[in-house]
């Protein structure tokens, strides 16, 4: 599986930005897809990550409210809607996939195999 990350930018604080992440290769029911990020000097933090079956969704509590992870069955991708942006929401963020089965491993980057090649969210206060 490879993984395509697309729509980062520059955005105000209080914006919004529409990440997305395509997949190539088949998502199997048992995989989870995830966001996770990293700031610069701060290590990769989750983000969010939903269940490819079922549909269950999962977030970090800094984002909780504002972002919302979907996928699109139709394109093989996830992606990730983030409104009310702020600063430290600045980062480069990676979408993943694997299979992480249960908590806490769908909110750890090691319960995930495939990574995309990050795309930078600049949030300017």
């Amino acid at each position: 599986v490879q993984l395509q990350a697309s729509g980062g930018g520059l955005v105000q604080a209080g914006g919004s930005m529409r990440l997305s992440c395509a997949a190539s290769g088949p998502i199997f029911s048992r995989y989870a897809m995830g966001w996770f990020r990293q700031a610069p000097g701060k290590e990769r933090e989750f983000v969010a990550a939903l269940r490819w079956s079922g549909g269950a969704t999962y977030y970090a509590d800094s984002v909780k409210g504002r972002f919302t992870i979907s996928r699109d069955n139709a394109k093989n991708a996830v992606n990730l809607q983030m409104n009310s942006l702020k600063p430290e929401d600045t980062a480069v963020y990676y979408c993943a996939a694997g299979y992480p089965g249960s908590m806490p491993l769908i909110t750890r980057d090691q319960g995930y195999t495939y990574w995309g090649q990050g795309t930078l969210v600049t949030v300017s206060s």
